[in-house]
């Protein structure tokens, strides 16, 4: 057992044990989310024995390296497909029961809203504030950013509101608009339509588009399953009469309970009253897109990290760190074999290169032509199944799949415990926390950044950090392995550029990380993914495609391969349509 990023890692071994030896040998390649879940899964199966069965995983590179670490970890009970996903988001809270998801792996129900704002009035408008007193009084009169401008600024040019389509962003928002920077792969829109599994839209979460138009002449302040204010209160708003502001303003925040930020000129677009840590004096409309019954967030390198080390402590999963370059095919048509090179580079090694420019714990420095082991294959030949959870990887072992990479950029954000939402330096007891000032809301956001320009990143507020995505792009191919992926700092510069102007906790904030990943995309018109069960190779299972849901789904996806693989068919749920015999054939590669 080792521990990164504060995480108890598995220990990696570079040869095969001999515990497989006259045992239903199930091997499984990448030690992401996906086959880290169907590994636990697998060993949770009731007609799963140790003494019959073994379990060996193979991964690259590290536990959760690819887009399984450094995803939002947004679960809602609207993702798709919905094939899948109740159970996946019911499991995600069974695991959580079970296993303390709270403590494990920030596993916390949230709110999700869809927001609007215009970033140029963030220099023009003078926000109103609560002092101790209960008196609202005028701020700056300009909002001061300690953040410069990214050195480039590629922002696309689109109609407001124009964001369905092909461009996934990590988290899965998308863009209408198609560039140098956009995915060719054409899939659903990552927000929810609003509807109920039987097609019948959900009132509760979405208002028509008369009730829309109704909204846009009425002065409701509301609150997320808080209440409202009614016209009547609002109506007392008089910008003439300072005094009449101040009255009701301090009766706007004995209601709700927190700081305000208010615009008299656009009440309607008050957010949630525990929303605080965003300017609500730029935002120009926001909606929402679930409450807590129906969304949730995890921490996805440590959720994948914690189920893996509890399927490897029942004795029957061992964890190999070596690159698979073949699959061995026998004459009836079964996957019965694979070949890989043992992976002596570990990631420690390279943080040490990086940092010092020293030589690696092996003696040599960082160098990809010398990560494998004296490039010396081995075969594994005794395989009873093999299951493929690769992500965008799968097609670099089956050629004919249509599963490509998607990169797509983001960073990571301790927010300031030093100032409230205004900007205005405060602190909470003797030990302010993160939590005291970043309520926990994920955040699709559309900011109007100039005429006709507009930039749609989203926010994740985690327990002690709050997570920034951006759109995808297919700039640069998909790199051999998850460590090679390119990050481009001008993206992640400009992630910060822009949500800092919308939340000074962030502005005043420091970043964490930057990084890069790749989503695995199916490019199929009729299917937006992922794809599940068996080949037409016999003993040949994919899991793979999962899109921006990959973290919503992993849980089920895990549960339902288990059932395959053990029973010979999925019984949780009904899959027909993300069968991979539909959509390629394997034998081509």
């Amino acid at each position: 057992m080792s521990a990164e990023r504060g995480i108890s890692t598995p220990d990696f071994q570079l040869y095969p044990s001999g515990n497989a030896t006259e045992k239903n040998h199930i091997v499984i390649v990448g030690a992401g989310i996906i086959g880290s879940c169907t590994a636990y899964y697998l060993t949770q199966h009731p007609d799963f024995d140790p003494s019959t069965h073994h379990i060996t995983v193979l991964e690259s590179r590290e536990v959760a390296g690819g887009a399984s670490g450094k995803a939002g970890g947004l679960l809602a009970s609207w993702a798709f497909p919905q094939q899948i996903v109740p159970l996946s988001f019911q499991l995600h809270q069974e695991l959580s029961d079970m296993y303390d998801g709270a403590k494990n792996w920030d596993y916390r129900r949230l709110t999700t809203v869809s927001l609007e704002a215009d970033l140029k009035l963030a220099e023009q408008h003078i926000p109103l504030y609560e002092d101790n007193n209960g008196v609202i009084s005028e701020g700056k009169q300009s909002y001061s950013l300690n953040v410069p401008p990214p050195k480039k600024t590629a922002l696309k040019k689109k109609a407001r509101g124009d964001r369905q389509g092909k461009n996934f962003s990590l988290a899965g928002s998308s863009s209408e608009e198609e560039d140098e920077d956009s995915s060719d792969s054409d899939h659903r829109e990552r927000k929810p339509n609003h509807k109920d599994m039987n097609g019948k839209k959900d009132a509760s979460l979405a208002k028509s588009d008369d009730e829309d138009d109704d909204a846009e002449n009425s002065s409701i302040i509301s609150g997320v399953g808080g209440g409202s204010i009614k016209d009547e209160v609002a109506t007392n708003v008089d910008e003439s009469s300072n005094e009449t502001t101040q009255k009701t303003l301090g009766n706007l925040s004995s209601n709700t309970g927190s700081s305000i930020y208010f615009n008299s000129q656009n009440v309607k677009t008050q957010l949630p009253r525990d929303l605080t840590w965003v300017r609500n004096d730029i935002v120009t409309d926001w909606s929402s897109l679930g409450g807590t019954d129906s969304t949730a967030q995890v921490h996805p390198y440590k959720f994948t990290h914690y189920l893996l080390q509890k399927a490897m402590e029942t004795g029957a999963v061992e964890l190999i760190r070596g690159k698979v370059i073949n699959i061995s095919i026998d004459d009836t048509g079964s996957a019965t074999g694979l070949t890989y090179i043992p992976t002596k580079w570990s990631r420690a090694d390279r943080m040490k290169d990086e940092t010092d420019g020293k030589a690696g714990a092996d003696g040599h420095k960082s160098d990809p032509q010398r990560r494998l082991s004296d490039k010396v294959p081995i075969n594994i030949t005794d395989i009873h199944q093999l299951v493929l959870s690769m992500g965008p990887w799968t097609s670099k072992l089956l050629k004919n799949c249509p599963i490509s990479g998607l990169r797509a950029h983001s960073i990571t954000i301790k927010p300031s415990t030093g100032c409230d939402p205004q900007g205005k330096r405060k602190n909470i007891g003797n030990k302010p926390t993160i939590e005291n000032y970043v309520s926990p809301y994920a955040i699709f956001t559309e900011l109007k950044t100039g005429d006709n320009e507009y930039f749609s990143p989203e926010l994740y507020a985690r327990r002690d950090e709050v997570y920034v995505c951006g759109e995808g792009d297919t700039l640069v191919g998909l790199p051999e392995t998850s460590d090679e992926v390119q990050i481009v700092e001008e993206k992640c510069d400009q992630l910060y550029h822009y949500v800092s102007k919308l939340s000074p906790v962030l502005s005043e904030g420091e970043i964490l990380t930057k990084q890069a990943c790749y989503l695995p995309v199916l490019n199929v018109p009729t299917s937006s993914g992922p794809l599940i069960g068996e080949t037409n190779i016999k003993n040949l299972f994919v899991a793979s495609g999962h899109s921006c849901w990959g973290i919503n789904n992993a849980p089920a996806t895990g549960k339902i391969l288990s059932e395959i693989l053990l029973e010979g068919e999925a019984k949780s749920a009904e899959i027909s349509a993300l069968d991979p015999k539909l959509y390629f054939d394997a034998s081509k590669h």
